[in-house]
């Protein structure tokens, strides 16, 4: 499910992003259309995205999600509507690799919250999720590549 988690260092990356606070039921309405507007603010201020969208989970609860989505970025935007600049944090980070389909994401973080437990470490109360390859790529979930990200503290 999950590629084998190494700790590795995350530098900081600038991104224009969309804070968001739902109920976890409609992240697959809103995160579409929040990207789609990311890539409207760009183009219009003739900004290019740097790398794959993201989500930054700022804080973790069962019903809700707050939340960052994001597309990295080699300038600042300028903030306009709900769009706002913003940054990946540099952090320590635990980090793997899930394939599969996004409706596998929940079992693939808790795969890799046992191998922080499991090898001594103790995580941040953040995470974040970079969609490299998805339904944008390629419409064979097998072939969807998704980095898990979570900050340690050791």
């Amino acid at each position: 499910m999950i590629d084998t988690p190494c700790i590795i260092h995350s530098p900081a990356r600038l991104a224009a992003v969309i804070h968001l606070r739902i109920p976890r039921a409609e992240m697959m309405h809103v995160f579409k259309p929040a990207v789609d507007e990311l890539l409207t603010a760009l183009t219009a201020q003739g900004i290019k995205p740097m790398g794959a969208g993201f989500a930054h989970h700022l804080q973790m609860s069962p019903d809700t999600f707050d939340f960052e989505v994001g597309l990295p970025v080699g300038t600042p935007v300028i903030a306009t509507g709900r769009v706002r600049p913003g940054e990946l944090p540099a952090a320590k980070v635990v980090h793997t690799i899930y394939h599969g389909a996004y409706e596998g994401l929940y079992a693939a973080w808790a795969e890799l919250m046992d191998w922080l437990e499991a090898n001594g470490h103790v995580s941040g109360p953040d995470l974040w999720e970079c969609y490299v390859a998805g339904p944008h790529s390629s419409p064979d979930p097998a072939d969807w590549r998704t980095e898990l990200n979570r900050p340690v503290l050791d």
